[in-house]
């Protein structure tokens, strides 16, 4: 039974909250493990809201220093503490977040019940920020107005399913089955031979999910993202305002599906949307003239990550 892989969206907006959208912040399920994806201003609030237990996030990932997607952390670091918080928490994110936030905890004179480690994050390249014994996760650079880092997290492949006719077929002695099961072909003293392809069921591809928070359109995510399972990529305007998006560093809905071409992507999630727009189907039909698997982000609704 594969894993439950999943994103709950907390907040789609981009800098301000308004037509009843939130800055940005989302929670990854995988398995038992979760992480939040940045956490703009009322992330906590919203968590509540939508039933997402705060107290079961371990890792925490800033993609960059614009408020909208970090001002809400420093509420939950609180809330972790009034709540006698003990498990270790780990957050990732750019130079300066460390200042931030022992800048604020030194002035309220705040002595935390929990271990809080800091992970700075590096604005260029691929790199492995977490290694999971079912999953990594990847930083890679963002094109943005600071220093902005997306995230990758990407299944690994875990024991595979035995074929159970097979298993009724004859005995098989239990070393043979753990080293099926771990992908590895057994041969038992007698020299019978037990062979994954046999015994094994297919491997289901591995799933994969890509977060480009803030970004201008950027080719060069070819680099670092391949076939993603599940791509969200910011699409703060639409092609009218297409100009306005150069400005800012931001991209459009058909960029964001230009971009899910170009990586390959299974399915593409919008978000990060102006405000601007009360209305977004209009945005969702420039995607798809694109590429036909995109979706707008819901706040609280969560999107399963199937092979």
């Amino acid at each position: 039974m594969i894993p439950d892989f999943e994103v709950t969206i907390l907040g789609n907006t981009s800098s301000i909250p308004v037509h009843g959208r939130n800055h940005t912040a989302q929670v990854v399920r995988f398995g038992q493990e979760c992480l939040l994806l940045d956490c703009g201003e009322g992330t906590q609030i919203q968590m509540r809201k939508f039933k997402v237990k705060s107290s079961r996030i371990s890792h925490i990932f800033i993609s960059h220093l614009h408020g909208d997607h970090y001002l809400g952390l420093m509420g939950i670091l609180s809330s972790y503490n009034l709540s006698k918080r003990t498990k270790a928490l780990t957050i990732f994110g750019p130079k300066g977040l460390d200042e931030i936030i022992t800048t604020q905890f030194r002035w309220s004179n705040t002595k935390l019940t929990y271990p809080l480690t800091f992970v700075e994050t590096k604005p260029e390249g691929l790199n492995i920020l977490l290694d999971h014994p079912r999953f990594t996760v990847h930083s890679f650079p963002l094109t943005h107005r600071l220093p902005t880092t997306g995230y990758l997290i990407t299944e690994k492949e875990g024991l595979r399913n035995l074929r159970k006719e097979k298993l009724q077929e004859k005995r098989i002695p239990l070393a043979a089955i753990q080293s099926l099961r771990n992908g590895k072909d057994y041969e038992d003293e007698n020299g019978n031979q037990f062979l994954v392809s046999d015994y094994t069921l297919p491997i289901l591809p591995l799933r994969s999910y890509a977060y480009c928070s803030d970004t201008c359109f950027e080719p060069k995510l070819a680099n670092y993202l391949k076939n993603p399972t599940l791509l969200y990529h910011e699409s703060t305007f639409m092609e009218m305002d297409a100009a306005r998006a150069v400005v800012t560093f931001h991209s459009t809905a058909k960029q964001a599906a230009e971009m899910a071409n170009l990586l390959k992507a299974k399915s593409l999630l919008l978000g990060h949307f102006s405000s601007r727009y009360v209305e977004l189907e209009e945005m969702l039909n420039e995607a798809k003239t694109v590429f036909a698997q995109s979706e707008l982000s819901e706040e609280g609704k969560t999107y399963s990550i199937l092979p």
